[in-house]
């Protein structure tokens, strides 16, 4: 218990003092998710709406698989995307592997899914309500995109906090693709990883403390938005 006591007294230590090391590990942790989350939005916020609205020819099979594709085993995208950046592989010329750009990579592929999946039921509800409406003012499906996108925007960023929720607490694919390496790719998940096999606890647990606040913070943030998107629609 003793132990126990004396690793949190010294992982809130760590905290308090802005230990260099702990600061280190979660500003580039910030940096790849929240540089994974922008890369990720840009790309389903409208492809989500555009599954909605656009004739795109098998477009059922195309949410199905949008839809398996949000439970990827991040292991697996981890192990497609070193084939791929390796040196023998096709993009390995490009020197990406065992950087912070293939762990954003590897987060843009895990957290895309998530979000143009869950873009699509909001824009697929904003279109069942104001359709009728939006087309007697002559707005075009490709117009309606970003008109329902708009209207829809607190909801939306709701599902762009749940990717960033996702992609913070993201280790198997980003510890394949980053290598874990201390000063360059290693983020708190995968220093939590690393220190408690080493038996560090008081960094395990001043990384884990901030994690978790994080974690809250998101939920919490996600929570009121969406309390305050539902009454802005009652209104």
């Amino acid at each position: 218990m003793g132990e126990f006591s004396s690793a949190f007294a010294a992982a809130f230590q760590l905290i308090t003092t802005l230990d260099a090391n702990l600061v280190e590990i979660v500003c580039l942790s910030l940096q790849v998710s929240l540089s994974a989350v922008l890369i990720a939005a840009v790309i389903g916020l409208p492809l989500g709406a555009a599954l909605v609205l656009l004739p795109i020819p098998g477009k059922r099979a195309v949410v199905v698989f949008l839809n398996a594709l949000m439970g990827l085993p991040p292991v697996v995208v981890g192990l497609i995307l070193y084939l791929i950046l390796s040196r023998s592989g096709p993009l390995g010329v490009m020197g990406l592997l065992f950087t912070p750009a293939a762990m954003i990579i590897a987060q843009v592929v895990l957290i895309t899914p998530i979000i143009a999946a869950l873009t699509r039921q909001v824009v697929q509800e904003l279109w069942a309500e104001y359709r009728e409406q939006l087309l007697s003012l002559g707005c075009s499906r490709k117009s309606a995109i970003f008109t329902l996108l708009w209207d829809g925007r607190f909801s939306l960023i709701t599902t762009v906090l749940a990717g960033f929720g996702r992609a913070s607490a993201e280790v198997g694919a980003v510890m394949i693709v980053g290598g874990n390496i201390d000063h360059v790719t290693r983020v708190m998940t995968t220093a939590i990883a690393l220190e408690v096999s080493k038996g560090d606890l008081a960094l395990a647990l001043g990384l884990g403390i901030i994690l978790l606040s994080l974690s809250l913070g998101i939920n919490a943030t996600a929570f009121l938005l969406g309390e305050f998107a539902k009454k802005r629609i009652g209104a």
